[in-house]
């Protein structure tokens, strides 16, 4: 089994995913914030390990990378 990124949009990356986002920064979504701001529109993808603490919002509808296995 091979991995590799996928496109999707932002709404459809789950906890634990593994994403590329456009600027070419890679997050690791151990959390997701929907709502963010009170906008249904938008959502935050927080990576919350022991290296880093990142908070990105994102539209829902954006498309981002995720890295799959196939």
């Amino acid at each position: 089994m091979t991995d590799g990124w996928i496109t999707m949009p932002a709404s459809e990356v789950l906890p634990g995913d593994r994403v590329r986002l456009a600027d070419g920064r890679e997050v690791i979504a151990t959390r997701i914030e929907t709502n963010f701001f009170g906008r249904s529109a938008m959502l935050a993808l927080i990576e919350d390990t022991p290296d880093r603490w990142y908070k990105q919002p994102v539209a829902c509808s954006a498309d981002v990378e995720v890295l799959r296995g196939s």
